[in-house]
C-alpha cells in the first residue's frame, strides 16, 4: 500500500524524518533543523544523527557512532548489521509516517532507503549530494527516480547533474555558516586551558573512524621528533574516547584535545589532515595543510578501479587544480610527509596557499546554506499539504 501524506491534517505541525551519518552529517543536520524551525515553528523531528541534532529538538533513533564503517571491505564485513539497520529504518519510517524524509550525505545507506521510500510515495529530499561525480555516475538515473529534490553544496555539482538531465539546487556550503557563526577563541586562554606550550601548533586530524585513525595517526606522529620547535596536537573525534588514542602518544610535545577541532584549527600554524571534509575545514580556517590518505589495501584497489577523479581532497576538486599536496597510500610515509610539512612551514609557500584559500572561499558562495535549503524544503512540502 502506498503512503499517503495527510494533507488535511496540517493543523499544528509537520513531521520531518532526517537520516544523517557520521559527525559531519550530525553538524549539518543540526543546522538544517534550526533553519527548518525558523520556517516551521511547530516542526516535529525524528532522526538518525548524533549529539548535535539531539541538542536541537526531536527524537534520536540511532546514533551515528553505532553505524560507522569505512571502505568497501569494512562494509562487506559488517553487511549483516547494515542490512538489519536498513530494515529497522524502513519499519521506523512506516510507524512515524513523516511528511518528508530528508537524507544527508551517507549515500550507501540513504540511497537504499530513498528507493524504498519513493516506491511508497514518501516525499524524498536530499541535502549534500552523494559523490556520484567521483564514481559510478550511472547512479544519477536512480537518484532522478528516487529523489524529489536535491540540494548540492559544491559549485561544480549543479553543472554535473545538469549534464545528466537533472535540475538540482546549489545552496552554498554549510561549513561557511558553521565556521563564521562560531565564537572566536582567545589563543592565550585556549593554550592555558589545554596545557599547551607557546610553540607554534601543528594540528593532526587523523579522521573520525577507528580504521582510518589507526592507519593515519602513526605516520603523522612519526614526525614529532624532527619538529621539536612545534607543538603537535591531535584533534580527537567526538565518536572516539581518549583511551583509543592513548597508545599512539609516546612523545612529550604531543597533546590531545577532543571534540574541539574548529577551536584548534583557529590557532594552528599548519595541519596534517586525513582526506575528507576536514581538508575543506582546514582551508576555510586558512591553515596550510598536507592531505593524507591510506585505506585498507583491498578497499584501495577497488576504489582505484571505480573512482575517476584527478584529486581526492575537496580543496583540489573545487579549484580543479593542485592547491594542497595529497599523499595517497604508498606515498604517505615518514620521509615524504616530513618533506611536505617542511614545505608548508616555509613563508613563500604559505602566502601562496593563503591566496588560493581565499579564492576557494569565493567559489563556495556566501553564508546561508542551511537557511536556503530549509526554505526550499518547507515551501515545496507546504504546497503539497
Amino acid at each position: 500500500m502506498l503512503h499517503v501524506t495527510a494533507k488535511n491534517n496540517r493543523n499544528k505541525y509537520m513531521k520531518y524524518y532526517i537520516i544523517a551519518g557520521e559527525a559531519s552529517g550530525d553538524l549539518h543536520g543540526s543546522n538544517l533543523m534550526k533553519a527548518l524551525q525558523k520556517q516551521d515553528v511547530n516542526a516535529e523531528f525524528r532522526f538518525w544523527g548524533g549529539d548535535l541534532m539531539q541538542a536541537v529538538d526531536g527524537t534520536l533513533v540511532t546514533h551515528y557512532k553505532d553505524r560507522s564503517f569505512m571502505g568497501f571491505a569494512e562494509v562487506i564485513f559488517n553487511l549483516r548489521k547494515i542490512l538489519g539497520l536498513i530494515t529497522f529504518c524502513k519499519n521506523d519510517i512506516e510507524a512515524y509516517q513523516p511528511d518528508v524524509i530528508i537524507f544527508i550525505d551517507n549515500s550507501g545507506f540513504n540511497l537504499r532507503i530513498a528507493k524504498w521510500a519513493k516506491e511508497r510515495d514518501y516525499k524524498t529530499h536530499y541535502y549534500i549530494s552523494p559523490q556520484v561525480w567521483a564514481s559510478r555516475a550511472g547512479r544519477v538515473e536512480k537518484i532522478k527516480r528516487d529523489v524529489d529534490a536535491m540540494y548540492v553544496i559544491l559549485p561544480f555539482e549543479k553543472e554535473f547533474y545538469k549534464k545528466h538531465g537533472y535540475n538540482v539546487h546549489f545552496v552554498g556550503h554549510p561549513l561557511i555558516d558553521a565556521i563564521s557563526d562560531r565564537q572566536q577563541v582567545d589563543e592565550k586562554t585556549f593554550r592555558k586551558d589545554y596545557n599547551l606550550s607557546d610553540k607554534p601548533i601543528i594540528a593532526l586530524l587523523p579522521g573520525s573512524r577507528k580504521q582510518e585513525i589507526t592507519k593515519m595517526l602513526g605516520v603523522m606522529l612519526s614526525l614529532v621528533n624532527d619538529f621539536k620547535t612545534y607543538q603537535f596536537v591531535i584533534a580527537g573525534a567526538p565518536s572516539q574516547e581518549f583511551s583509543f588514542y592513548k597508545p599512539f602518544i609516546k612523545q612529550d610535545n604531543v597533546a590531545f584535545i577532543s571534540n574541539k577541532t574548529y577551536d584548534l584549527l583557529s590557532v594552528s600554524h599548519a595541519a596534517l589532515v586525513t582526506s575528507g571534509t576536514a581538508t575543506l575545514e582546514a582551508a576555510l580556517f586558512k591553515v596550510p595543510q598536507v592531505v593524507c590518505y591510506k585505506a585498507n589495501s583491498i578497499s584501495y584497489q577497488i576504489a582505484k578501479r571505480i573512482i575517476t577523479l584527478k584529486f581526492i581532497s575537496l580543496v583540489n576538486l573545487i579549484m580543479d587544480r593542485e592547491v594542497v599536496t595529497e599523499l595517497i597510500q604508498g606515498d604517505l610515509n615518514t620521509k615524504r610527509l616530513k618533506k611536505e610539512l617542511e614545505k608548508i612551514l616555509d613563508d613563500n609557500e604559505r602566502i601562496r596557499l593563503f591566496i588560493d584559500y581565499y579564492d576557494l572561499e569565493k567559489e563556495l558562495g556566501g553564508k546561508g546554506a542551511s537557511d536556503n535549503t530549509a526554505k526550499l524544503i518547507f515551501n515545496s512540502i507546504e504546497k503539497q499539504i
